[in-house]
């Protein structure tokens, strides 16, 4: 498998660890439920910005935030391996630190860039240690999920190679 291909489906993956802990963190911290998680309020924002919000009943404007995410996650970690490729070290580490970069470029760079959020600088400690711890699992779980991806594709291509030779020697 393409190590892009691995990337983005590992991101696509993550975000189910990552939506978790955000949720229970959202609970738990104060400043952090005060509003929708970002992920909502992105898409909201994004529908607004297009001319969409009105269209949206309460179910689309759900379907359409967990579609963004997800392929966000997928855009994003399929980055990943190259990130992974520089930087080198455990792979939870290496992911968790991608993680904190996938956070700073979205909440302090393009997403206040954009007019779509503000910028987490603005925002409460308590949905800063969210959404930071939130990216760590991300970013953590993208790079364990990756690195079992792609082993198990090299495995498979170790044995289709080991009965290809079998067969040729017969």
């Amino acid at each position: 498998m393409q190590d892009h291909v691995a990337g983005a489906l590992a991101g696509a993956i993550a975000t189910a660890p990552m939506t978790v802990v955000m949720t229970s963190l959202r609970r738990r911290l104060p400043g952090a439920r005060l509003q929708a998680i970002p992920p909502r309020q992105i898409t909201r924002n994004v529908a607004a910005k297009a001319g969409l919000a009105k269209a949206l009943d309460a179910e689309q404007l759900s379907a359409a935030t967990y579609g963004a995410h997800v392929g966000y996650g997928a855009a994003v970690g399929a980055a990943y391996p190259i990130f992974a490729s520089r930087v080198g070290g455990p792979p939870a580490l290496a992911g968790a630190l991608f993680g904190l970069l996938v956070w700073g470029g979205s909440y302090l760079g393009w997403l206040p860039a954009t007019g779509i959020l503000r910028s987490a600088t603005r925002e409460p400690a308590g949905r800063n240690v969210m959404m930071i711890g939130a990216h760590l699992v991300w970013g953590a779980a993208t790079a364990l999920i990756f690195e079992a991806t792609r082993s198990a594709a090299r495995g498979e291509e170790r044995s289709q190679r080991g009965a290809a030779l079998h067969e040729a020697s017969r």
